[in-house]
């Protein structure tokens, strides 16, 4: 007796979607490609059609017709992090939207030699071009000084120079502002390492405000993203706290520095308030809920794969949007309560 064998379904092929759209299939391939000149209501029933067959191109197929591969090698580092992980969540859906794999690359930043070792194994691969997503300097220096033979984009900040200036409404300048307002004038900076050029320009944008606002800064450490770091910085303290208001380079680090307050005796907001930067999702959660800056990392990973798809097609660039920010309020921050 021939068991019957469970059958597959197959994948949904141009042809099909042509069949339900009622279009041909000359037609279909001419509006993945970008062409401009097909009627509206042609072009919905085709999306439509798309959206109903979950129809996915086949990469392989079109990378052997055109001659051309549609794979992008990315590098990255640090994906354990919010800024590093959401960037390379938007990238790939940019990737993605436009018929693009993202082979993703992680590189290990502690370590120059396998960084090197890294870069040199995507330059083996058949690419349309390289992403990296760079957040400190060892691994911007490492890709600087590569010769990729495909289009590259560097996705990394850029430190900013004293005349440069934050909105007010914006950035670490925005969180000073909030703390002013509620009459806190001696702070503390809880900063990120000193490699990475988002924690070197949050300490610029910190000082800045901090002589704007007529602020005193009581020190400025530095941490490691982590909550141990924030922890650490405030156990370590040894003697009372210096400021009413301490300002975490993220959001993991003002989770440490909340924990070590409580054990130190210290109320929060009721004898110091603590400000986060990043708004994850646990944020909302601490206890008491953190006062933080939000910051759409995932805009900036789909902004770096529009950069490079533009190197790659031979086209200008689109203009990069300003980075904007918007401060989430919550229980951890609260009016300057006179000490006992």
């Amino acid at each position: 007796m021939i068991e019957a064998q469970p059958s597959v379904e197959r994948p949904a092929t141009i042809y099909d979607v042509a069949r339900v759209a009622g279009v041909s299939h000359a037609t279909v391939t001419r509006l993945l490609k970008g062409y401009t000149g097909i009627r509206p209501d042609t072009r919905d029933r085709v999306a439509k059609a798309i959206r109903e067959l979950g129809y996915r191109p086949n990469l392989n197929a079109r990378s052997l017709t055109t001659g051309r591969s549609h794979r992008i090698a990315t590098l990255t580092h640090e994906i354990t992090q919010v800024g590093p992980n959401k960037i390379l969540e938007g990238a790939n859906m940019a990737a993605r939207d436009a018929g693009y794999l993202l082979d993703v690359i992680t590189l290990d930043v502690h370590d120059p030699a396998a960084i090197r070792e890294s870069i040199d194994l995507a330059s083996q691969f058949d690419l349309a071009g390289v992403l990296a997503l760079s957040s400190t300097d060892e691994v911007t220096n490492a890709v600087e000084t590569t010769t990729f033979r495909v289009p590259l984009y560097l996705a990394t900040g850029t430190d900013k120079r004293p005349t440069d200036s934050t909105p007010a409404g914006n950035g670490l300048f925005a969180v000073l502002r909030h703390l002013a307002d509620l009459g806190h004038r001696d702070v503390v900076h809880i900063a990120g390492p000193h490699d990475w050029v988002g924690a070197r320009n949050r300490i610029r944008e910190y000082e800045a405000a901090v002589i704007e606002l007529g602020l005193r800064s009581r020190g400025v450490i530095h941490g490691d993203w982590s909550a141990r770091s924030g922890y650490g910085a405030i156990a370590s303290w040894p003697d009372e706290l210096p400021a009413t208001a301490f300002v975490a380079a993220n959001d993991q680090t003002a989770l440490g520095v909340i924990l070590a307050l409580n054990e130190r005796g210290y109320r929060v907001p009721d004898d110091v308030s603590v400000t986060g930067v990043d708004d994850i999702p646990e944020a909302a959660y601490f206890s008491p809920p953190l006062t933080t800056l939000r910051l759409d990392f995932t805009a900036q990973g789909r902004e770096a794969v529009q950069q490079l798809l533009a190197r790659i097609d031979g086209v200008a660039p689109p203009p990069l949007p300003p980075r904007r920010s918007e401060l989430i309020v919550r229980r951890s921050t609260g009016p300057v309560r006179p000490r006992v």
